[in-house]
């Protein structure tokens, strides 16, 4: 199928073709013309499928073949929980509408309202905006809904979230109750979904992936290690492995600049993204890494969704996030546009249920190995999962990585990760669910030199495969120790 099949005008034609954009995606097929037919959409997708293109190109040309604006009003309004999601979803529209004679912002805060008021006074055809500034912006009186045709809310998931709710009541308030309505993402729980019937009148659903699976492109493991430890495993691994380049998330903002000095004072570069950052010092941060002046951008999840970083090799976890859904938005930052990438996750005792989480919002267990010198204290203990444990497929060698030696082919080793070697450890597959909740945790290590069963492969000479609940700790540093229970701590994600 092909763009023009779709029912889109010339001008974008020739627009798209200008881009390279030949063929639609999955998600554009079925979008295009459902918002050209003006109905609700809610579509789920992958990250970097194509979806801003699903409800932007559509929209310019509704806007194109019908109507007019006028001062201080708009007639789309893109809706959107990041500034740098804002800048990129604008910038899309300004692209896609090149041939076309209409005008469009992005309104965001942390910058001076005043030159967006001033865009804003002539009137606009799109307006790309964060809820905070947007309800700024209509209490000063610089803005007017009347002749909105059109309302998308880009990461449904999140501006549905409890943390966008008093602001999404204000602005729904305000917006006319006769309107098209598109709620785009990667992610829907059943929740959102709950939410969104108040929103949305007959929606068509377009369902492209499997809901909330992750990336298939993207190669996922972890390395369990303590708390205290994860600065020091990751720039283990960084040097290990040899990662040109990778953007590691962090949960607080604290914690992010903690890592960014432990860093420099190794003689690595890094910057930061955060909350507490300007926007201008966010935009100099993400250009410096995209022109590689920086080997790591260190950000809390404010840079999970918007940052579209091309060919990005590598994503870290430092530390799991506190929503599982935000796990998928962070690993969707690399393996975009049909290319490769890897996602490697540090995890402590203290994380276990937020693991456990997002295995069941992937349906799908994450590899686990364990790094010699780096073992746990406090034991990770096994999580349990319905799926079917699968080997990491073996990726080329990152460049300038020492070269792996490969293991003799009668030992039938697990596959590494990319970049991986022998010393790494060995895979620990997930138990079944047993019905005895419980019982394995509190099983006895096997003991040392025994060969057992890892779905088709034997572990290496010497190597010790757990496979009960006694963590992926030694055999000598396990003995006559009492393992520590994992905390059970949740906490809600931040409202911006």
């Amino acid at each position: 199928m092909t763009f023009q099949a779709l029912g889109l005008i010339d001008p974008l034609l020739r627009t798209l073709n200008a881009l390279g954009y030949h063929k639609p995606t999955p998600v554009q097929k079925q979008a295009i013309p459902a918002v050209l037919a003006g109905r609700d959409v809610m579509a789920a997708a992958q990250t970097g499928t194509g979806k801003t293109a699903g409800f932007a190109l559509p929209i310019l040309q509704r806007l194109t073949m019908d109507g007019l604006t006028g001062p201080q009003r708009i007639r789309a309004l893109v809706l959107v929980p990041t500034r740098e999601l804002a800048e990129q979803v604008y910038e899309s529209f300004r692209n896609y509408g090149g041939n076309l004679p209409l005008r469009s912002a992005v309104a965001y805060g942390g910058v001076d309202i005043a030159p967006q008021i001033a865009k804003l006074r002539k009137g606009l055809d799109v307006l790309v905006a964060t809820p905070g500034r947007l309800i700024d912006l209509h209490d000063q009186g610089a803005i007017n809904f009347e002749l909105l045709q059109t309302l998308v809310l880009d990461e449904a998931d999140r501006m549905l979230d409890l943390g966008f709710e008093r602001d999404l009541d204000i602005l729904l308030e305000a917006l006319p109750k006769q309107r098209q309505t598109l709620l785009f993402s990667a992610t829907f729980s059943d929740e959102v979904r709950k939410l969104a019937r108040g929103i949305v009148k007959d929606p068509v659903s377009i369902q492209v992936e499997a809901a909330n699976t992750a990336v298939k492109s993207v190669k996922q493991w972890l390395v369990t290690t303590d708390k205290r430890r994860k600065p020091e495993l990751f720039l283990h691994l960084l040097n290990k492995l040899a990662w040109s380049q990778a953007l590691v998330f962090v949960k607080t903002r604290k914690g992010v600049e903690a890592l960014v000095k432990t860093l420099h004072e190794h003689g690595v570069t890094a910057d930061s993204i955060h909350g507490d950052k300007t926007q201008p010092a966010r935009l100099r941060a993400l250009e410096r890494f995209k022109r590689k002046e920086v080997r790591l951008l260190i950000a809390t999840d404010v840079a999970a969704r918007g940052l579209d970083i091309e060919a990005l090799p590598q994503v870290v976890n430092f530390d799991l996030p506190s929503v599982a859904e935000d796990y998928i938005h962070r690993i969707g930052r690399t393996g975009r546009a049909g290319m490769e990438g890897e996602a490697v996750s540090l995890v402590c005792a203290d994380e276990v249920d937020m693991l456990k989480a997002i295995e069941t919002l992937t349906r799908q267990p994450i590899p686990r190995y364990v790094e010699a010198g780096f073992e746990a204290d406090h034991r990770v203990p096994e999580t349990s999962s319905n799926a079917t444990p699968r080997k990491v497929p073996t990726a080329k060698r990152p460049s300038g990585a020492p070269q792996i030696a490969k293991a003799p082919a009668a030992a039938k080793t697990a596959a590494r990760p990319a970049g991986g070697s022998e010393s790494l450890g060995v895979w620990t597959p997930p138990e079944k669910v047993s019905k005895q909740a419980g019982r394995d945790d509190n099983a006895a290590a096997k003991p040392r030199g025994r060969s057992f069963n890892t779905s088709g492969g034997s572990a290496p000479k010497g190597a010790i495969v757990v496979t009960s609940g006694r963590g992926t700790k030694s055999q000598a540093r396990s003995d006559g120790r009492a393992a520590a229970k994992p905390g059970a701590r949740k906490s809600k994600p931040g409202s911006r």
